[in-house]
């Protein structure tokens, strides 16, 4: 995997993704060390890039490649590579799976998040919005991608569902033909920007990595078919990685995934659901859950017919997902769980 050839070394750091927010964590105790971006975790070691090309930072003894995300700045000795810290991260995604504590890393340090579905069996609202409360609590802009645009009937009403999703979310079509694809993602795929890739397998994931990589490397993903009955298909992704993209940026391909469990994510909700977070201040009571209290804005803006009864129903399910995670999680860290009802206001 090759970087980019620029001109100066900064200006190759900033081709890299690097800002204002990782030098500012730059002491003077790290005098002559070299920053490095992970671009694969492997089970026992890291692979990196660095301005003066690929890179495999040493480990010391105590350290797990467990704690590192692909995307992660580092700071590794230029003669000697070994590792000396990771800086912190602006963003990341991690997902925590069923019956554990410690979250799966997804990616750090990432722009946008290219939710990917096609417009098929495959478009879940109430699935696509656990990836929007994912991102939106990771700080990541979330765009959501249509694919197999071709063969859809009424294409116009994905993308309207798409919109209804979130406020001000973009919607991006994809075509077959890698051109239109690359034009329609320029904008997130700038010099030094990071994206990656999110949704179930079979909806096209690998195939638009490929195309955004382009002639800069090899495909770095193979790609697979879907069943025609349920329109889901085989994991073809098996690994986390960073590639190089037309235009500059990177992109950082994950595994597809069918489940996505809600944990931690009360501020992501309540981005998603602004119409209800908004009217939410509105109700009687300061602890409304907004299913038989007096006195509930929200559901009287149901009753109106200006908020959706389907959206209620799944914001419902998730604040209540996300509840019972979290205290399931605080109580397997041996945390104390409180509980009882607010006040009235």
């Amino acid at each position: 995997m090759s970087v980019p050839t620029r001109g100066a070394e900064d200006e190759t750091l900033g081709a890299l993704g690097w800002s204002a927010f990782f030098a500012e964590q730059i002491t003077s105790g790290d005098a002559g060390l070299e920053p490095a971006r992970i671009a694969r975790v492997h089970r026992s070691r890291l692979t990196a890039l660095s301005t003066h090309g690929p890179v495999e930072p040493v480990l010391g003894p105590d350290v797990n490649t467990s704690h590192f995300a692909v995307g992660d700045f580092v700071l590794v000795d230029p003669l000697t590579a070994r590792l000396h810290r990771r800086l912190e991260r602006r963003s990341v995604i991690e997902r925590r799976v069923s019956g554990g504590v410690v979250p799966q890393l997804g990616g750090a340090n990432i722009d946008t998040l290219f939710i990917v579905t096609s417009c098929n069996l495959d478009f879940n609202p109430a699935r696509l919005e656990r990836y929007l409360a994912w991102s939106n609590q990771a700080g990541i802009e979330p765009v959501i991608v249509l694919t197999k645009a071709d063969l859809a009937e009424d294409l116009a009403s994905y993308e309207d569902a798409a919109r209804a999703l979130q406020r001000g979310l973009d919607v991006v079509v994809v075509h077959p033909n890698e051109a239109q694809t690359v034009a329609a993602l320029a904008p997130w795929c700038g010099s030094g920007q990071t994206v990656a890739l999110v949704g179930s397998s079979g909806v096209g994931k690998s195939t638009l990595v490929n195309t955004l990589v382009g002639a800069t490397e090899g495909p770095p993903q193979e790609t697979g078919a879907i069943r025609e009955q349920d329109a889901k298909g085989r994991h073809t992704t098996t690994a986390r990685s960073l590639h190089p993209i037309l235009g500059g940026g990177w992109v950082i391909d994950t595994p597809g995934i069918r489940s996505l469990q809600v944990s931690d994510l009360a501020d992501g909700l309540d981005v998603l659901f602004a119409e209800i977070t908004e009217l939410a201040a509105r109700c009687r009571f300061h602890d409304c859950t907004h299913a038989h209290e007096p006195g509930c804005a929200v559901r009287e803006a149901v009753a109106e017919g200006t908020v959706d009864p389907k959206r209620l129903e799944r914001w419902h399910l998730l604040q209540n997902e996300n509840a019972q995670n979290d205290r399931t999680e605080t109580r397997a860290a041996g945390g104390r769980v409180g509980g009882g009802r607010g006040r009235r206001r």
